[in-house]
């Protein structure tokens, strides 16, 4: 049953919808029907009611859904407002911060480089990064205490930097010995000043396990973008916005929050203990990464942009004519290369910078095997699905990312496939 403030909310994301269309221009890819891409417009209703109920339950301020199928925008909303303490009302054009979301663009950018053979995946990663080559794996404690060292079993390769089983941690997300040293040693996004710096940090620090041995969420993608740096002999920055940006026009992406755009932001909030949401102390210091672009997190911009270069992806690696990458680049890319490997998530593996769902029934999801994307922190995620020729993106700005609230979208975006 509706409420004053859920029937307000519902008005806004409407005039939401309404406001943008009339400052958005134009529309990242054709525009079609739901029905004429095999989408139920009653069963979208249900993304609609849900993200609302969220949004009434104070979980969420407001978020954007854009879901195209067969290369054509069906749909495309706005939910809620953009910031709280205004009223203003979310935007379909609205900025995001997209956290991890950076990940696969870093991915494409150094898959790039792969094509021009400037290396291979099974090259070690001190061939081009010589304070790799002594590194040392973490084996426990001696019996006074004191860390126990031991040369791995065989050489970090590039391929491992892809699919984070190098050894790397992030220091956030767990607590072992390692992840403790990254903490000591801050080796983070707020005090590490560039990738080449942060991937000369990471080379002292031991690895957390042998090399192709386990999967660990890590700092791994700012390698890959140090060793863009490496083979391309331009700045990492630069060369994204060189290969990938330029050529797929998208120009609402940048790193940070640079001045002249940090009003089409939306506020950035995390869930108060007393319920509801507070706005994150500064942005959480995202502004940042406009002086100091990293590959594992920093870039932002609207969803029309992210679209298109989701789009490219699902297309092998083109967009209007505009050629980023190979298509047989891209279908290794989307492929999982963990084999045996575990991720946390029964049923999901890892391929080269994206997560891969290789069985839906394991992970207890609505799914395609093959589906394949990432998420960011601050709750957007992306799914680009070559077996339904689908490219669903959901963006909000609530951190840490609620998991809960992206999984029953995820259901709901495969549900309404009609046919």
């Amino acid at each position: 049953m509706n409420t004053p403030k859920h029937v307000l909310i519902s008005a806004i994301a409407l005039l939401s919808v309404g406001l943008s269309a009339a400052s958005a221009g134009a529309p990242p890819l054709p525009r079609a029907t739901p029905e004429a891409v095999g989408l139920s417009r009653e069963r979208l209703q249900r993304i609609d009611a849900r993200i609302d109920e969220a949004i009434h339950a104070g979980r969420s301020a407001g978020a954007v859904v854009v879901i195209a199928r067969h290369g054509r925008l069906a749909y495309e909303k706005a939910y809620g407002v953009a910031d709280q303490a205004s009223g203003q009302p979310m935007h379909t054009d609205q900025y995001f911060r997209l956290y991890s979301m950076t990940k696969p663009v870093t991915a494409a950018a150094l898959l790039s480089l792969f094509e021009q053979g400037k290396f291979q995946l099974s090259d070690p990663l001190s061939k081009y990064l010589p304070a790799f080559a002594n590194v040392q794996v973490y084996a426990g404690e001696n019996a006074d205490g004191s860390p126990r060292y031991a040369a791995p079993s065989r050489p970090i390769t590039i391929e491992d930097v892809f699919r984070h089983t190098a050894g790397f941690v992030y220091g956030i997300f767990g607590d072992t010995p390692v992840d403790r040293a990254y903490r000591t040693a801050q080796i983070d996004y707020a005090h590490s000043d560039s990738v080449g710096q942060m991937t000369e940090q990471i080379a002292g620090m031991p690895l957390v396990a042998d090399p192709g041995t386990r999967w660990v969420y890590s700092f791994a993608a700012d390698v890959q973008a140090h060793l863009v740096e490496v083979f391309s002999g331009q700045s990492f920055e630069s060369y994204v916005r060189k290969t990938i940006l330029g050529p797929l026009g998208m120009k609402d992406t940048v790193f940070g929050v640079p001045a002249d755009r940090a009003a089409r932001y939306a506020t950035l909030y995390n869930p108060s203990p007393k319920g509801g949401l507070v706005a994150s102390p500064n942005g959480a210091g995202y502004d940042r990464y406009t002086a100091h672009p990293f590959g594992g997190s920093g870039l932002a911009g609207t969803p029309q942009d992210y679209l298109r270069f989701a789009q490219m992806l699902l297309n092998g690696g083109t967009l209007e004519g505009k050629r980023i990458l190979g298509r047989k680049t891209v279908e290794m890319m989307a492929s999982d290369h963990l084999g045996a490997i575990k991720t946390p998530w029964p049923g999901y593996g890892f391929g080269l910078g994206v997560g891969v769902l290789k069985d839906p029934v394991a992970y207890g999801q609505l799914g395609s095997p093959g589906q394949f994307g990432w998420s960011g922190y601050a709750t957007t995620s992306v799914i680009i699905d070559p077996k339904e020729s689908l490219v669903a993106m959901y963006f909000e700005q609530v951190l840490p990312e609620d998991y809960g609230l992206l999984s029953d979208w995820t259901n709901l975006v495969y549900q309404a496939i009609s046919d």
